[in-house]
């Protein structure tokens, strides 16, 4: 005796249709009127604003009034003499963060996904420091730094070196700051480049292994090839906030000393600090297009390398 199924309901049927042919288009199941909040707080929070400084950057405005004079902001603010220092450093501070956290997140990745004692707590203690305050750490190097009192200095002075003035020599002021940027934000590149090693299927390594390959041959010919999303991931994450960065060379130098650790954000605060809010507003515009510039290109470059891959 055989069991006979009841076909399902031509409405079912014509539903299930519709959905698959939806999803093949690259359609949303969701009716367009669930994005709605979403858009609604984009333009309040993103595109009014954004559309607002580029208009405002055309004018020599106060809270109450406002005057139209063209591209003058433009031409007075490069035209300053802190500019091309702070254009400068600012690429010098981006490329060097950037680097490092690619660099040192991979490698703490690799000895965190290892099989090493007190891998949780290792990862919890690397990830520590992206949850504190910019300000606060940079208050908290700033004494560690003193170059006659700071922990930093006595501690290189009990083995025989003698420190440098960290924050007060020109020549190391910027990559003191650099340095204690990425002390900070190392643990959120080595939070991706784990998700990303993690994600590669053990069966690579164990054949690689059964061949005879070194970890060294495992890690230039697995790890770094399939991690290279995580790696994109790290790359346009930390240039953004090396290009933009400001609260903690703020903390610890304020563009000292003289004008030699100033960055472009740096600038254009000092510029709103002495009334100019037109001026100030031009640098943000000039900000925007530059990150704009740089990180547009870079992303899909290395969209597509991933997609060759």
């Amino acid at each position: 005796m055989t069991l006979k199924t009841a076909a399902p309901a031509p409405a079912a049927v014509a539903r299930r249709a519709e959905h698959q042919a939806r999803r093949r288009k690259g359609k949303s199941p969701y009716p367009y009127w669930f994005y709605l909040p979403a858009a609604v707080v984009y333009t309040a929070l993103f595109l009014v604003p954004t559309f607002a400084s580029f208009f405002f950057s055309f004018t020599r405005w106060t809270l109450t009034d406002f005057t139209f004079i063209g591209l003058d902001n433009f031409v007075q603010f490069f035209q300053e003499p802190a500019l091309l220092k702070g254009l400068t450093n600012t690429f010098i501070y981006g490329a060097v963060t950037s680097t490092l956290k690619v660099a040192l997140g991979m490698l703490l990745a690799v000895l965190l996904t290892s099989r090493i004692i007190a891998r949780g707590y290792l990862r919890s203690v690397i990830f520590f420091p992206v949850l504190l305050s910019s300000i606060g750490v940079g208050i908290v190097f700033t004494v560690l730094m003193d170059p006659s009192k700071g922990m930093i200095n006595e501690a290189l002075a009990a083995v025989g070196i003698e420190g440098p003035a960290w924050l007060v020599d020109p020549a190391w002021a910027l990559l003191s700051v650099a340095m204690v940027d990425v002390w900070k934000g190392v643990g959120l590149a080595t939070v991706i480049y784990i998700a990303g090693i993690v994600s590669i299927p053990q069966e690579y390594f164990e054949a690689a292994k059964m061949d005879g390959a070194s970890s060294v041959k495992c890690f230039f010919n697995i790890t770094l090839p399939l991690a290279r999303p995580a790696t994109a991931t790290v790359i346009i994450l930390s240039l953004i906030g090396g290009l933009r960065s400001f609260d903690l060379i703020w903390a610890m130098t304020k563009g000292g000393p003289g004008f030699t650790s100033d960055v472009i954000a740096s600038v254009i605060f000092k510029q709103y600090q002495a009334g100019f809010y037109g001026l100030s507003t031009a640098g943000n515009v000039v900000l925007f297009l530059i990150v704009t510039a740089i990180i547009l290109p870079l992303s899909m470059f290395l969209n597509r390398k991933e997609v060759e891959q």
